[in-house]
């Protein structure tokens, strides 16, 4: 098996970039709350004072959940107890690196040792113990000199080091599996992943209450492949850290990754906060409207996308990402004529909004699939131009980078070549696509590519008659993304038609369980409702 280390598209780049907005929103608007609040139990003992430390430990408890800005101001309460409290400055320069999303703010971090002490040597005096002096100098090597890359690696041996030299304490572990993420720059490396993944295992393993241990275990293995072994910690994150909305998102990382929609839809929806009225196209409502879409739930999708729409009211910011949203509810829900189709037809339109290639691919698709072939062939003509340079990279072996933008192109370009009659060479652009997408880091969420190549392959096969193909094709699609109702749909009638019952019946029950609370008026759900009482198992 080869390991797949490309890069992430722009598009999961762009969603993932809300995580951090999405999370400060949170907390910007939660009020403080007592020390007493659920966050998970860990051991971190230092040299502060009696009234520093349990802020301290605090902020390090919400440094595990990604609640970077609440973990900041954490550790400043404790620099406000004791002054020279050295770790209080190295938890909150930590804040400022977030591994996974392979983001840093290098100056913000100097800028908090700066204020421990002028230099390295003078910050280290205020470090009493030899353990504590290595976390200082661990934070010296990550925001010290050199391009991020070297300091990351430069971190991440520091960061063994401690854990060599102090086995029984559990957060060097979980503090070098998570500096492990960050030496992969953006990029999915197994191995690496699996590494880390096995260091958090075994201090979860010491102590099950340990936000930081569920919390990596979960990106350690959020890919279809490898979800199974970190079932158990998303079972466990929500109910470790329930005061950390993170945690509460973070779950679903496995529960997709399974196709386990209810548990997707609930984690997100307390993710989100409990004031509907002021949720906003982000990361946890875009996972949400997701799982609403595999359910069949349509109307729920709908009212998800129009209240997003009223609290972002004329943002500019927020027109990208609601365009995104219409694009993801009007292709997996098939809404090819809907208002919110016209919607992102009008917003992918406006000036300067064709940088967003999910709009504009899903404004032509939805053109195509209604008929409009010279709206359609006009949409094709402004994704063509948005993509620019990513076909460019694309042909100079750079995939990962530039893959998505040209999948939809190819996937459009398909569909008006299908209604043409001309199968043969859609069928050979939808193969190319295939190629493009398989090459591409496993998934973590949210299908990138918006509409699966190999399922687009496998309706072209099924309209021509090829079921084994199809069925091929679609069997594929589901082991890139589990459980997705379109594919499970698409198999099962296939697999039926090939005479194959058993298999057909598994892809019936599957999806029957799906949309067991899907809108009644979803088109295929009377026949799978019927197929899966009726269809009879092989001998």
């Amino acid at each position: 098996m080869t390991t797949r280390t490309v890069r992430l598209p722009k598009f999961r780049m762009r969603f993932q970039q809300l995580v951090t907005a999405s999370l400060a929103l949170v907390c910007a608007s939660a009020p403080l709350r007592a020390q007493q609040e659920r966050l998970g139990t860990i051991s971190f003992p230092t040299s502060g004072s009696a009234a520093a430390q349990p802020h301290f430990v605090r902020g390090v408890l919400l440094l595990h959940s990604f609640q970077y800005s609440e973990a900041a101001q954490a550790f400043r309460q404790a620099q406000a107890i004791e002054p020279r409290f050295a770790m209080a400055y190295w938890g909150e320069a930590l804040s400022y690196t977030h591994q996974v999303w392979n983001q840093q703010d290098l100056a913000a971090a100097r800028g908090v040792l700066a204020r421990l002490g002028p230099d390295s040597e003078a910050r280290a005096m205020a470090a009493p113990t030899t353990r504590e002096r290595a976390y200082l100098a661990a934070a010296e090597a990550l925001y010290g000199a050199g391009g991020k890359a070297q300091r990351d690696t430069l971190y991440a041996e520091a960061m063994a080091r401690i854990s060599r030299d102090f086995p029984d304490d559990d957060e060097a572990q979980i503090l070098y599996a998570t500096a492990l993420f960050g030496l992969t720059q953006g990029v999915r490396d197994v191995p690496t992943y699996m590494r880390a993944g096995a260091i958090a295992q075994a201090v979860f393993r010491r102590n099950p209450q340990h936000p930081g241990a569920a919390h990596m275990i979960i990106h350690a293995f959020d890919d279809p492949v490898h979800a199974p072994l970190g079932l158990y910690a998303a079972r466990a994150y929500s109910e470790i850290a329930p005061a950390a909305a993170h945690a509460q998102h973070m779950t679903t990382h496995i529960f997709l990754a399974l196709g386990m929609w209810p548990d997707v839809v609930s984690q997100n929806i307390i993710a989100a906060g409990p004031d509907t009225a002021r949720w906003q196209a982000g990361h946890s409502t875009h996972w949400l409207l997701y799982a609403y879409l595999q359910q069949g739930r349509i109307a729920a999708a709908r009212a998800l996308v129009a209240s997003l729409a009223a609290h972002a009211g004329d943002r500019a910011d927020m027109r990208g990402p609601l365009g995104n949203f219409r694009a993801r509810l009007v292709i997996d829900g098939e809404q090819w004529n809907s208002p919110e189709a016209a919607a992102l037809a009008a917003s992918a339109g406006a000036a300067g909004e064709d940088e967003y290639e999910y709009a504009t691919f899903a404004a032509g698709y939805a053109a195509a699939r209604r008929g409009d072939d010279t709206a359609a062939r006009e949409w094709l003509a402004r994704l063509q131009r948005t993509n620019g340079t990513a076909v460019d990279r694309v042909r100079a072996g750079a995939p990962g980078v530039a893959s998505v933008p040209v999948i939809l192109e190819l996937t459009l370009r398909a569909e008006l070549l299908r209604q043409r009659g001309k199968s043969d060479s859609a069928i050979a652009l939808l193969t190319h696509a295939t190629s493009l997408e398989e090459a591409m880091p496993a998934e973590f969420g949210p299908v990138a590519s918006l509409l699966p190549s190999h399922e687009s392959l496998g309706a072209l096969y099924a309209s021509l008659g090829r079921d084994a193909d199809a069925a091929a094709a679609y069997t594929r699609a589901l082991q890139l993304q589990p459980g997705r109702s379109s594919a499970l749909l698409g198999l099962a009638r296939a697999e039926a038609k090939r005479g194959r019952t058993e298999e057909a019946r598994r892809a019936w029950l599957q999806l029957a369980d799906n949309w067991r609370d899907a809108d009644a008026n979803v088109p295929a759900l009377a026949e799978v409702r019927a197929a899966a009482r009726t269809v009879p198992t092989s001998r």
